[in-house]
């Protein structure tokens, strides 16, 4: 008979043979998350990786089985400072870290170049990047999941001649790729519909005294000025208008459509902001408000612009990841293609050239310091 000291080295064998056979029945997926995690526009980047962060949680609830293995997501998050130079080195780390699944780049500078980098490490990637030239590289498996600059510049340009039916419009671009973009569609829709463009002024996106462009424009009475650029720029251009004496209508993309426009602007915002943003009105969706309460809750911050979208596409990847069976970036990509997923923000479904299919777009303006949606268009 067996002594009592090898029952128990045999039972703890045993033991940790199952340990083992369970840990062996589980297999990692990394969500790779790209955006500006440090600088002015880190509070878009934090939002972003939070709506990923819910979504990666979520998912790991769902004790998804592909192939007899649970998968367990896990969260790879880094900086890219909105910088191209930066972008590039992050997306090789990631490559190189065997993330084949990630959402960003937030800035279309930073998602044109790294795009390659990705497309050669066989990665799905999911950007907020708005630049038409983002989806224009002919990578396969890279999605936009917001409207393009073109779609924002020209309901833009639409909302300011038949909404708003001013007449004349200029134009204050930061020469990113973003805010280039941007205010070269509006232009060019602007022009279409007969709206006179009385100037074109150029900034950076490290900017913060705009007061000579300003004074520039004043001499011109535009009616609005559209702004092709970011938050960090349009809050403190906001309060020299006003001290300035401005009475146009500042005019930006989804990149000013935030609570930080609010903060930085204070009440120069109000009534006098107005911003065009992919999706529907989060509070008016089925699940908005439950999304809303569930991620103040968890990051004690009321969500921004992008998180929404970022929670969803992250949920669609693992639905993908479960209908195809596998989780081979080339055939999650393909089932991304041919299917659709019905998130809170919108119904989520891609063209051959991974441009989100019918995309709505709502204009906001500025009360008490928030976005609040006039309508959707």
């Amino acid at each position: 008979m067996p002594s009592t000291f090898t029952k128990i080295a045999l039972a703890c064998a045993a033991t940790m043979a199952l340990a083992g056979g369970a840990y062996a029945q589980e297999q990692t997926v990394k969500i790779g998350v790209t955006g500006p995690l440090s600088g002015p526009n880190a509070f878009i980047g934090k939002d972003n990786e939070n709506g990923v962060r819910l979504a990666v949680e979520d998912l790991n609830a769902k004790k998804i089985v592909v192939g007899g293995k649970t998968l367990k997501f896990e969260l790879e998050s880094e900086d890219d400072q909105c910088d191209p130079k930066a972008g590039v080195s992050v997306a090789q780390k990631l490559v190189d870290g065997n993330v084949k699944f990630v959402m960003g780049p937030y800035c279309s500078g930073v998602a044109i170049p790294a795009s390659r980098v990705y497309s050669q490490g066989n990665v799905v990637v999911s950007t907020v990047g708005s630049n038409p030239k983002v989806t224009m590289g002919g990578y396969k498996n890279l999605f936009r999941i917001m409207a393009g600059d073109n779609e924002i510049g020209a309901r833009l340009a639409f909302y300011a001649a038949n909404i708003m039916k001013v007449k004349n419009v200029a134009v204050i671009d930061d020469r990113t790729a973003y805010g280039q973009g941007l205010a070269d569609e509006f232009s060019k829709e602007a022009k279409k519909l007969g709206l006179n463009i009385v100037g074109n002024e150029f900034t950076t996106d490290k900017a913060t005294d705009f007061s000579a462009i300003l004074t520039s424009l004043k001499a011109k009475n535009p009616d609005v000025i559209l702004l092709g650029g970011y938050a960090p720029q349009a809050g403190p251009m906001l309060r020299q208008m006003k001290s300035l004496g401005i009475t146009a209508k500042l005019l930006g993309g989804d990149a000013i459509c935030t609570a930080e426009l609010g903060k930085l602007a204070g009440e120069a915002a109000t009534d006098t902001a107005f911003c065009a943003q992919g999706g529907a009105v989060l509070d008016k969706t089925a699940e908005g408000p439950a999304f809303k309460a569930k991620y103040k809750k968890r990051f004690n911050i009321e969500p921004d612009a992008y998180a929404p979208s970022f929670y969803d596409q992250t949920m669609f990847v693992g639905q993908s990841i479960q209908k195809a069976g596998t989780v081979d970036p080339e055939k999650v990509g393909a089932e991304i293609y041919k299917t659709s997923y019905k998130g809170m923000s919108g119904t989520f479904a891609f063209d051959e050239k991974g441009n989100l299919k019918a995309a709505p777009i709502t204009i906001y303006t500025f009360k008490a310091g928030a976005p609040s949606a006039l309508g959707t268009y």
